[in-house]
């Protein structure tokens, strides 16, 4: 039986474990990631995380032969190296990631990014298993997304498909005026549907300061705070809306939501699961709708699919 690794490269951690052929994953390890040092520094310490785990499955009799990475940022995933990346890991855009591990490792690897990692691993194990389109969406930190079509995800010419927090909501507007995005335009799904959005949204609308974070919002709410109810049940509206509109154009055997939000309870899954259904186009009005599975293995799953499928 085969044996790859695979590496969930993100912006504070980086998660990587032995995956087998048949896809059980036998061991996993998570180190933080280096986001501050530049990209040589976070590729020495990728490739030791990787060593040490090949050290681990040789002891079992185990012989990885490849890498796969889901990496943050825009990733050319034919060269494997970072086209564009934001302030979350300086120095990270042009890092040649599949060259520099390769080079350290001596073993073939192959990049992805890493939302279409994750997009990979629920597709293939998760919530979307046995469909041969898989719409997948993220609202955490920020929003994104992929789509997936029979095992490939969609990575566009450009390789930027996915970015699904970065088209205009008509609800990412304050006073008449768009609210700033990450990407640094104005207007767009992540910025009123992230939970970094829901943050500012309460604090825009004189909410206690004291709630310094998104999950303080949601825990007031739950407590009956009007202004947090209010606030996350209108990004959770933009979202099911942003989500529903996909639906539309891509018509996928499933979506699959994830991410922090998608994890936080009904509070706002009941709110946007309806805002999605009230955009759908009639032939579309059963499509399902679920919850990912797999939780952080699910990009691990899904960059070493990268390399067993070869």
């Amino acid at each position: 039986m085969r044996y790859v690794v695979g590496v969930d490269l993100g912006g504070t951690k980086t998660a990587a474990g032995v995956v087998a052929e048949d896809r059980s994953v036998l061991f996993t390890e998570l180190i933080p990631t280096l986001n501050r040092d530049g990209g040589e520094a976070i590729l020495d310490a990728t490739a030791a995380l990787v060593r040490s785990l090949v050290e681990r499955a040789a002891a079992m009799g185990a012989v990885v032969d490849a890498v796969g990475v889901g990496s943050a940022g825009v990733i050319n995933a034919t060269e494997g190296t970072v086209i564009s990346a934001t302030d979350a890991i300086l120095g990270w855009t042009g890092t040649a990631i599949a060259a520099g591990l390769g080079d350290r490792l001596g073993l073939r690897c192959a990049v992805v990014n890493d939302v279409h990692a994750h997009a990979l691993g629920e597709a293939a194990q998760g919530a979307g298993a046995g469909k041969d389109s898989v719409l997948m969406t993220a609202f955490g930190t920020g929003v994104g997304g992929s789509f997936v079509l029979n095992g490939q995800p969609l990575l566009g010419h450009h390789f930027v498909g996915g970015h699904v927090g970065h088209f205009a909501s008509p609800y990412a507007v304050d006073r008449g005026t768009p609210l700033p995005c990450s990407c640094g335009h104005a207007g767009h799904v992540e910025a009123i549907a992230s939970g970094p959005a829901i943050h500012a949204a309460y604090l825009r609308g004189g909410g206690s300061a004291a709630l310094e974070d998104t999950k303080a919002v949601f825990a007031s709410a739950r407590a009956g705070d009007e202004l947090a109810l209010h606030v996350i049940s209108t990004a959770a509206a933009a979202a099911g809306q942003a989500v529903g509109g996909l639906i539309n154009i891509l018509d996928p055997a499933v979506v699959v939501v994830s991410g922090g939000l998608a994890d936080a309870g009904e509070l706002w899954w009941d709110t946007m699961v309806p805002a999605l259904r009230a955009e759908l186009l009639a032939p579309l009005a059963s499509v399902s709708v679920v919850r990912a599975t797999l939780g952080n293995t699910a990009a691990i799953l899904g960059a070493a699919s990268l390399v067993l499928a070869r």
